[in-house]
């Protein structure tokens, strides 16, 4: 049995930081490690499709420092998702995770993502075809419901399917989608979250490992959360404000550990850029990613100006992060 799935069976709470596209790329999570060992890292949702015939090591690739790291993908295809499943098994990945809730026009075009909540017998199909092709867990993230379907109903039938096709875990955005009327963005703001939604299910399902995701802010409020469900998943919040994963692994998961320095995590990320560039990439890569990383403290406006310009220079190495950062001590200094 390995890591995660010893994890989703042991009764243990898990935090995670969700999977957002455009957003937690190998170098959003790397970045994200740096601040916690223990929380559940999730790849950008990659479509079945990408993974199976696209440049794998750019689409797939992953540092093994970013580990416990799960793979989200789309698609709706049980052969497709079965294949890529195994494709994701094969690099390293400790999890697969089928997207089940975004509302994009990507997705919809190709009738997956929050479209397949309103198809719940091909997600169990889904689920089954990924299950025999793999031996890591695989699990579904969805909404309590779409458009007009009653949310009582909808998500009792999805969730009675995917685990009876096998599922080892079910993360819930604890807001509908409107497939039709409302932008991406708009679905993560718009309709209304209903917490109790998910704690009921949960209630329903004492032996199965579920989840909880959307609009959650603070370590307070998923502490709040795992005293009703077995996860809790934050994405925007951690990714404008990373400084929020720095006491995870203490306030979640009970470790004694001393928190990692913010010195020790610039150091770690001025290095790991560096290597990036030796290697073609560019700084504005990695640091994109850092931009809110002092949100609210005194030169995180500065912070912000370089990370945003000086780091996008063709010729910019890690000297801009480190220069940025020297910002953040003489504004903290001025201030005391």
């Amino acid at each position: 049995m390995n890591l995660m799935a010893n994890l989703y069976a042991s009764g243990e709470n898990i935090f995670a930081v969700a999977p957002m596209i455009d957003w937690t790329d190998r170098h959003c999570r790397m970045l994200h490690r740096q601040f916690t060992r223990r929380a559940l890292l999730y790849t950008e949702m990659v479509v079945a499709d990408a993974a199976i015939h696209g440049k794998r090591e750019k689409i797939l690739g992953f540092d093994a420092e970013e580990h416990p790291v799960a793979l989200q993908l789309g698609g709706s295809d049980p052969s497709k998702l079965a294949q890529a499943a195994a494709i994701g098994e094969a690099m390293g990945y400790k999890e697969i995770n089928l997207n089940v809730g975004c509302p994009s026009d990507r997705v919809q075009s190709g009738a997956f993502g929050a479209c397949l909540m309103q198809t719940p017998e091909i997600v169990a199909a889904c689920i089954d075809a990924m299950k025999q092709a793999v031996a890591i867990p695989v699990t579904v993230k969805c909404r309590i419901g779409v458009d007009d379907q009653d949310t009582q109903a909808a998500l009792d039938d999805l969730t009675g399917r995917v685990f009876a096709a096998g599922a080892d875990a079910l993360w819930v955005h604890a807001r509908k989608a409107w497939l039709k009327g409302l932008s991406p963005k708009e679905n993560r703001e718009i309709p209304p979250l209903d917490y109790d939604r998910v704690y009921r299910l949960k209630q329903d399902n004492p032996a199965k490992f579920i989840g909880i995701n959307g609009g959650i802010q603070s370590l307070a409020e998923a502490e709040r959360h795992l005293q009703h469900v077995d996860g809790v998943m934050v994405g925007r919040a951690a990714y404008q404000d990373p400084l929020l994963l720095l006491d995870v692994d203490r306030r979640i998961y009970g470790e004694p550990t001393v928190s990692p320095t913010i010195e020790g995590i610039i150091d770690h990320m001025c290095a790991y850029s560096d290597t990036h560039i030796a290697r073609g990439g560019r700084l504005s890569h990695v640091t994109r990613h850092m931009v809110g990383m002092f949100h609210g403290a005194p030169g995180a406006r500065r912070w912000r100006q370089m990370l945003s310009t000086e780091a996008n220079r063709v010729d910019a190495d890690s000297s801009v992060i480190r220069r940025a950062y020297e910002g953040i001590g003489n504004a903290a200094a001025e201030a005391a």
